[in-house]
């Protein structure tokens, strides 16, 4: 009689298995909430899926019937959830419902869109009970299952961990130190390496059971006795996939994150956000001067209240990313955390300073550039419209910027409240250079050349002398024509202005010309001695915040320029006045990054008091047309950059190769072979193996031996194919078991071989092997795509010839050693 156990050691065994990758997935999802609400997720999800799994068992439903009642438990689970964070009423039910049912749509796009660590925000937590409640459902019925499918169990349970990785961090965690060994990726390399051997483990374990279990129902139906003890085959299984589970945890948990040294981690969040919106929208610096227009100066573009202290700037757009024609908000190559403009979830954590509290009204400012203070805390959006603006509102908190995609972007009665932060900042001139990184582009030589003859020292106290010089030498200007008979309405505030016209732009020629004034000016002034007039280079915020940034950058300051309004009045030009910030108000500035990593702003606008000097204009011929006609007058964009770069009169350096993309391909290489070798390795090694046993059976010895193991490559070709391992059947029997064409036939050979004493041609070994190699096609063109791929990588066969050769190793061939086996049996029956 067939004992059966209660639980079976199946359901034991799977349900064990499944749990502890459900502790494995919530450790990977743990960095996309950092909420104790998911934990209860988690175990509550798990807890229910487990519920569905065994009634569905014991009822036999229908995997319709499943599914339906999973998806029904999913939505009342997240409803619970939605219901216990957030204040509770009956008003809520209904409300709650219906995002749970959205959340498990639509939630997953929001979930790579949300700033981490999104906690309870919304319906988040929805897809987090999906994965836990729908995976944990399907990876036990698949675990509890008697059919061979029931490995898909493992596919199912490490896509639940696959979700934690995929929907997580797009930087990896921090490197841990271990005396002399530092592991990259620890958290990462821990979770990969521990569902990689959970999951060979029970499917090892599984196999070995369902073996156990199909022996002792044949022992039942037969009446032989099988033998509970653990053979030497067996020991020696266990240490090869031991060994085999050994080097491939060891391989992927220490070559993997020392290949991938250097890469980016590429999560779904990595190619998601605003970054096409934003790198298709013009540049607010290139935009600058057209505020400035006789028709748009005094168009009101926002209006700000203050609900308590008002602040000092207000930041429409920060630029960080200069490639020689304009500056950016983003730059499109980067795939930095820095450069992400992610979703915000509810509230950010700023640093210390001063609360700022304040509502914005647009007006006529559109785009999708968003006016923000300070480093945001929270944003409420105000009007019909709030919902949909606060879906598309992303915010870079490395830039503290944000924007605004939802349709054309901001439109006029959008409102907003901020709650924000703005920290204390050094002063310039206190603070270090940490070191900038390196331009993709060479700097003008006659930027290069008036900040050597400035002199000053690669510290902020350098760079703050070399900005007011640059400020204090610059004339401001902001249109390249002025009507003939009024002054331009932008000058109107500037009390005794003289007009001198400027070009837009803000290019590395556009640049080169600004200090080329600078430069020439101050040539005519040095026999006049120091009190000589040397303001000569004309513009405005646009021009000299890049000349700024490019400057900082030379001293050794990482730097970027922000587009914003000043809210504190300088030299007695009032800006926003009543809060309406007008075109005319619109500011740039720098801000420059300290070896303590605090982001100082520096003002770079030229000033308008002192007038270039004529007499010293009439000393030199122009460079530029001085005949300016207004009503034939175009701004011209800029050449190219690689088209623009001085010409350099001194022979040209080698340029050295560059390897870097070189390299690059070769670590991506590297990565993808190092993958394939730990996924594919194990298999190629007993594929491999038995290439080599085949070898080394066709040239093992005379021609006797070779027909031998010509027998044994036709037994483990069978075994391999599914037939069953021979036991204590002669060579005879077995040939009448497998029942192939030729089995009878080598069977008679190979005993011929073995008993007969004549020895063996070579011809008659090379046509015994004929008949293996025969019979081998036969097995695989009988056998489908899949099974004949099983065989190949089997290991049946290594385990038959252990357990079938027990004195393998301390004979000199396999004729002899049979021949000693039987001649032993022999002698015992004749004593007996």
């Amino acid at each position: 009689m067939i004992r059966f156990e209660w639980p079976p050691a199946r359901i034991v065994g799977g349900t064990l298995y499944v749990a502890a990758l459900v502790l494995v997935a919530a450790l990977a999802a743990w960095p996309i909430y950092r909420s104790n609400w998911f934990l209860v997720v988690v175990g509550v999800a798990a807890l229910a899926a487990a519920v569905v799994a065994a009634v569905s068992r014991l009822r036999s439903w229908s995997a319709l019937l499943t599914a339906a009642v999973a998806a029904g438990a999913t939505i009342l689970l997240g409803a619970l959830v939605l219901l216990a964070t957030r204040p509770i009423g009956p008003a809520q039910v209904p409300t709650a419902l219906g995002d749970a049912l959205l959340g498990t749509v639509t939630g997953w796009k929001d979930l790579i869109t949300v700033d981490l660590p999104v906690g309870t925000y919304r319906n988040l937590l929805m897809p987090a009970i999906v994965v836990f409640l729908v995976g944990t459902l399907v990876g036990l019925r698949f675990a509890w299952s008697r059919q061979p499918a029931s490995a898909v169990a493992a596919v199912v349970c490490s896509g639940m961990v696959f979700f934690g990785l995929a929907f997580g961090r797009s930087v990896t965690s921090e490197p841990l130190a271990l005396g002399p060994w530092t592991i990259r990726a620890p958290q990462e390399t821990l979770i990969g390496a521990a569902t990689l051997i959970l999951s060979l483990v029970w499917l090892a374990w599984r196999s070995h059971n369902q073996r156990r279990q199909a022996l002792r129902r044949a022992a039942v139906a037969t009446g032989v006795r099988i033998s509970r003890r653990r053979t030497a085959s067996d020991r020696r299984g266990i240490v090869l996939a031991a060994g085999m589970l050994a080097v491939a945890a060891v391989a992927a948990a220490a070559l993997g994150p020392l290949a991938a040294q250097g890469m980016t981690r590429d999560v779904l969040r990595s190619s998601t956000g605003p970054e096409l919106v934003i790198t298709r929208a013009t540049s607010p610096l290139s935009e600058y001067r057209a505020h400035f227009a006789d028709d748009t100066v005094d168009d009101v573009l926002f209006r700000i209240e203050a609900l308590g202290a008002m602040p000092d700037r207000i930041r429409i757009a920060a630029l960080t990313s200069y490639d020689g024609e304009r500056y950016r908000a983003l730059d499109v190559e980067s795939s930095t955390a820095d450069a992400r403009f992610t979703r915000v979830p509810s509230r950010l954590t700023a640093p210390a300073g001063e609360e700022i509290d304040v509502r914005i009204t647009i007006e006529t400012l559109g785009g999708i550039w968003m006016p923000t203070v300070g480093h945001l805390e929270e944003v409420t959006f105000e009007g019909p419209d709030a919902t949909a603006l606060q879906d598309a509102f992303y915010y870079n908190k490395a830039t503290a910027a944000a924007v605004e995609t939802a349709g054309a972007g901001l439109a006029p009665g959008d409102g907003y409240v901020l709650e924000a932060v703005v920290p204390e900042v050094p002063e310039l001139s206190e603070i270090s250079a940490p070191g900038a990184p390196g331009l993709d582009f060479d700097v003008p030589v006659s930027l290069a050349g008036w900040l050597d003859e400035q002199g000053v020292s690669a510290d902020g106290a350098g760079l703050a002398e070399a900005i007011s010089r640059l400020r204090a030498r610059g004339y401001l200007s902001h249109s390249l024509a002025a009507p003939a008979d009024a002054a331009p309405a932008w000058a109107s505030d500037l009390g005794d202005y003289i007009f001198q016209p400027s070009a837009a732009g803000h290019s590395l020629a556009r640049i080169d010309a600004l200090f080329r004034q600078l430069l020439d000016r101050s040539a005519d002034a040095a026999p006049d001695g120091p009190d000589a007039s040397l303001v000569a280079g004309v513009g405005d915020d646009e021009q000299f915040a890049v000349a700024g940034a490019l400057i900082a950058q030379q001293l050794g300051f990482p730097s970027r320029v922000v587009v914003g309004v000043r809210l504190a009045p300088e030299a007695g030009v009032v800006t926003c006045p009543e809060g309406a910030c007008r075109g005319r108000d619109l500011s740039a500035w720098i801000e420059v990054q300290s070896a303590d990593g605090v982001w100082v702003p520096v003002d770079v606008t030229p000033q308008h008091e002192e007038p270039i000097d004529s007499d010293a204009r009439r000393q030199r011929d122009p460079e530029n047309v001085t005949e300016v006609r207004p009503e034939t007058a175009e701004e011209i964009s800029a050449p190219d950059p690689a088209q623009r770069d001085t010409v350099n009169d001194e022979a040209p350096e080698d340029v050295p190769l560059d390897f870097s993309a070189f390299w690059a391909v070769m670590r991506v290489v590297a990565v993808v072979g190092l993958a394939l070798a730990v996924g594919l390795g194990p298999f190629l090694v007993v594929v491999g193996a038995k290439a080599a046993r085949r070898r080394s059976r066709r040239r093992n010895g005379d021609a006797a031996n070779r027909v031998v193991g010509g027998w044994d490559e036709y037994v483990d070709a069978a075994v391999d194919h599914g037939r069953p391992a021979p036991r204590a059947e002669t060579r005879t029997e077995l040939a009448s078991q497998y029942a192939t064409p030729r089995a009878a036939t080598m069977a008679s050979s190979a005993d011929r071989a073995v008993f007969s004493g004549e020895p063996l041609t070579e011809q008659e070994s090379l046509e015994f092997w004929a008949l293996v190699d025969e019979e081998r096609d036969r097995f695989r063109e009988e056998a489908s795509v899949w099974r004949r791929l099983v065989a190949a990588v089997s290991l049946k066969s290594f385990v038959r010839w252990m357990a079938a050769d027990p004195v393998r190793g301390r004979t000199p061939s396999a004729v002899r050693s049979e021949r000693r086996t039987r001649r032993r049996t022999g002698d015992v029956a004749r004593a007996s």
